[in-house]
C-alpha cells in the first residue's frame, strides 16, 4: 500500500496545524482531514456566522479534493461537527448547495471545537477511475 499526501493548494509552508495531513490518497480513496474555517494563505482561523464558516470549510475541502484530481461529486461520506446543534438547519442549507445528485452519506454531531470555530468537516472521496 502506498500513500500520497495531498496538501491544500493555498497552504503556507510555515502553517503547521498538527500531526496530520490535509488529505491522504490510498487505494483509490482520498481521506480529507477535518477542515474548518481557515485561511490557508494567512494561516488564520476566520470566524463568522455558521453560514460563512461552512462556506469556507467546504471550499477548503473542495480545494483539497480538486488538488487530488476529484470533484465534490466524488465525495461519498462526510462527518460534521457543529459547536451548536441549533445551527443545523442553517449549516445544512449551505452544505446541500455543494452536492448535486446523490448526496454523500453523512454523520452530524455536536462537539466541543477548538479556536471557537462553529463547524469542522472531514470527507472520504472515491477517486474517479
Amino acid at each position: 500500500m502506498s500513500k500520497v499526501k495531498i496538501v491544500h493548494p493555498d497552504r503556507d509552508a510555515n502553517f503547521v496545524t498538527g500531526a496530520y495531513s490535509d488529505g491522504v490518497l490510498v487505494n483509490g480513496f482520498l481521506f480529507v482531514s477535518g477542515q474548518a474555517s481557515v485561511d490557508f494563505k494567512t494561516s488564520a482561523f476566520v470566524l463568522g456566522t455558521i453560514e460563512e464558516e461552512t462556506i469556507r470549510t467546504l471550499n477548503n475541502i473542495k480545494a483539497i479534493v480538486e488538488r487530488a484530481g476529484a470533484t465534490m461529486q466524488d465525495v461519498v461520506k462526510c462527518t460534521v461537527h457543529l459547536s451548536d446543534i441549533k445551527d443545523f438547519d442553517r449549516y445544512n442549507k449551505v452544505y446541500a448547495g455543494y452536492f448535486t445528485g446523490i448526496k454523500p452519506a453523512r454523520t452530524t454531531v455536536q462537539s466541543v471545537l477548538a479556536e471557537n470555530i462553529k463547524v469542522e468537516i472531514d470527507a472520504i472521496v472515491k477517486m474517479p477511475d
